[in-house]
């Protein structure tokens, strides 16, 4: 049999697929998620059921959310999970998860996601956080470490200030490849994100959070000085109480969110 074939599926390196199979790590998964009935449960890429089953038996429905039309046909004509899910054959990066939610459920959402789409999924769920009660996923180690982490780290980026700004981050577990067939080349993690339900420090606009990011980050050897040229004079950044000598890595999220309505203030000119 192909170390790529896992319970006669041939995993799809186009779609990322990695499959769990080890009962001890599934189980500890599970336990994190602690899923419970009458909860508004969605998995995300269910692939062959590894966490699934077991998140079924303790909540005994789930709506998932898969790509993979073979994949999607296996769950259908299950003969213990179909009764129980709600199947979105599509892709999960342009879902309407709000489509889900109803005032007295805000979502759980859940998942081993394909690692080559990770962060851009991870940006398209948080769009959805105001109707979100957490989420958990398995990601590559190193992405749930930028997530995390905090400033004068190399680790700090975009995506670390987008979704602490947005979301209490928790690492939760560390997972070698031998827990996957095929096993990856690298270790993975899981991940607790808890959408803050008031941020302290609000910023007026996350589309200039987001634009301040991306253009310290996309040249984060440089100093601010330099990469912010076009977007906030020097002076100016000396004027709000940054040193602009520093290098993106080394500012505060409050200190993001203190240039982007800056930025929302002062727009640059084109």
């Amino acid at each position: 049999m192909s170390k790529n074939s896992h319970l006669g599926h041939q995993a799809k390196k186009r779609f990322g697929q990695n499959f769990l199979h080890n009962d001890a790590v599934i189980s500890q998964i599970v336990d994190a998620i602690n899923p419970e009935p009458g909860e508004n449960l969605i998995e995300i890429g269910p692939g062959l059921g590894a966490l699934t089953e077991p998140v079924i038996e303790r909540a005994g429905k789930l709506s998932v959310v898969e790509l993979d039309r073979d994949l999607a046909h296996r769950l259908r004509h299950h003969p213990f999970l179909a009764p129980h899910l709600t199947i979105h054959e599509t892709d999960a990066l342009k879902f309407d998860f709000a489509r889900l939610a109803t005032d007295d459920k805000p979502l759980r959402i859940f998942g081993n996601l394909p690692y080559n789409i990770s962060t851009p999924l991870i940006f398209h769920l948080l769009s959805f956080k105001d109707k979100v009660k957490d989420m958990h996923f398995m990601l590559q180690k190193e992405v749930v470490e930028r997530m995390a982490s905090g400033e004068n780290s190399k680790a700090y980026g975009r995506l670390s200030i987008m979704t602490q700004y947005q979301c209490q981050v928790i690492p939760v577990m560390e997972i070698g490849p031998e827990a996957f067939k095929p096993a990856p080349k690298v270790d993975s993690a899981i991940v607790r994100l808890v959408p803050h339900k008031e941020i302290k420090n609000p910023v007026k606009d996350i589309g200039a959070l987001n634009q301040v990011c991306q253009t310290a980050f996309n040249q984060r050897r440089k100093t601010i000085r330099n990469s912010f040229k076009k977007l906030i004079p020097a002076e100016q950044l000396q004027n709000l109480g940054i040193d602009p000598g520093l290098r993106p890595e080394n500012l505060t999220l409050d200190q993001y969110i203190l240039l982007a309505n800056f930025i929302v203030d002062h727009p640059p000119e084109a």
